[in-house]
């Protein structure tokens, strides 16, 4: 899915008043119809989590800490099967995975003669039945569980989403009979910085050589193209050449302006693709 700008931004100032819930993410489908559901599940997240970015310091300051651990103390006091955390995260306008890493931190210094480090919290958060204390470890269960934008659970769907359409891209390759070599057999190679797919065999699409493919499971914002155009895709138009970045969920119309530079964007795999021979393949 292509949008203009202006639609992106439509669907975008949507989503600033509304909570991250599942139950908002229907509410937009309602608004949008025409989108899809993947589209506006990327785009909710990906601006959620700018959000998030924007506001994370405030609560991250030793006072905040300790009003929401006092305050989910009290909670649970008056009634431990309450979801109290997660309460108090939408309350506070705050991922609840997040609120929960928060408490849960907070929870163990005061349990524990030396700081928790970043792998225990995490293996905790990944497994709240690790977590030494039945009721907070049933409170970051609920956060987790509930959050559609952050945490464990989150990074699992992402992860399997994203694995999911480079096995989906290979297919496509193979059934196009393109040679290529994968990520992992350039790194064999030595190269640390790679596409997910470089053809052996240069291609025309659209009228633009390709020499390698990025598949992206996300919808391209300004936020994260600019990002990616400078941590990814220049690296490897620097040592590969031109290439075409695939956005499965679609991307701003507008951001598909370096075509004559060497960087193609796409929000399917290419029907249209010329081999040396210039048939289509």
């Amino acid at each position: 899915m292509i949008l203009t700008k202006a639609q992106y931004e439509e669907i975008a100032q949507c989503l600033v008043s509304v909570p991250p819930t599942r139950q908002s993410l229907r509410k937009l489908k309602q608004r949008f119809p025409s989108q899809s559901q993947a589209t506006l599940l990327s785009i909710f997240s990906q601006e959620y989590q700018k959000h998030i970015k924007r506001t994370h310091a405030k609560h991250h300051t030793p006072e905040a800490i300790e009003s929401y651990y006092q305050r989910y103390l009290n909670g649970v006091g008056k009634n431990g099967a309450a979801p109290v955390l997660l309460e108090l995260a939408n309350e506070v306008d705050y991922a609840p995975s997040l609120m929960a890493r928060i408490i849960l931190e907070r929870f163990l210094q005061g349990h524990e003669q030396t700081p928790p480090s970043k792998s225990v919290i995490n293996s905790m958060l990944r497994d709240p039945s690790q977590i030494p204390d039945g009721v907070l470890a049933n409170q970051v269960y609920q956060c987790i569980v509930n959050d559609c934008c952050y945490g464990p659970l989150v990074d699992c769907i992402k992860h399997a989403i994203g694995y999911e359409h480079e096995v989906l891209l290979r297919d496509l390759l193979l059934k196009k009979n393109l040679s290529f070599l994968d990520e992992d057999q350039l790194r064999a190679k030595g190269y640390d910085k790679t596409p997910d797919f470089i053809l052996q065999v240069p291609v025309a699409v659209e009228g633009h050589i390709i020499h390698w493919i990025e598949s992206k499971a996300s919808f391209g914002d300004e936020c994260s193209h600019h990002a990616y155009l400078h941590g990814q895709f220049w690296s490897y138009w620097n040592r590969f050449g031109p290439g075409l970045v695939i956005y499965w969920y679609g991307f701003i119309q507008e951001l598909d302006c370096n075509r004559e530079r060497g960087i193609l964007l796409k929000a399917s795999f290419p029907t249209d693709i010329v081999t040396l021979c210039h048939s289509t393949a």
